[in-house]
């Protein structure tokens, strides 16, 4: 399976191979991996994929259960708060 689709940089194969790396490593690399994901990229998706690639054989892994929260937070509809339109008062 070519995960690059799913991960363009990498970010996430890599931080499996860092030895002795820490949860808020792992969530500081999940933001970037997020925020590099081509625009209407489905990140269920993705983020299914790679906990299936990766998270597997390393499930005590701290990427893995970022993987995994990653995946119950970001479920459902994304939408925006706040803005001008929360402010505006009628």
């Amino acid at each position: 399976m070519d995960l690059s689709e799913f991960d363009p940089k990498g970010l996430i194969r890599e931080s499996y191979r860092i030895e002795g790396i820490q949860l808020p490593e792992c969530r500081s690399i999940f933001l970037d991996w997020a925020l590099s994901l081509p625009v209407g990229a489905d990140t269920q998706v993705a983020i299914e994929a790679l906990r299936k690639a990766y998270g597997t054989d390393h499930p005590d892994h701290p990427m893995t259960e970022v993987l995994k929260n990653g995946q119950v937070q970001m479920s459902g509809t994304p939408r925006r708060r706040g803005g001008w339109r929360s402010r505006e008062r009628g």
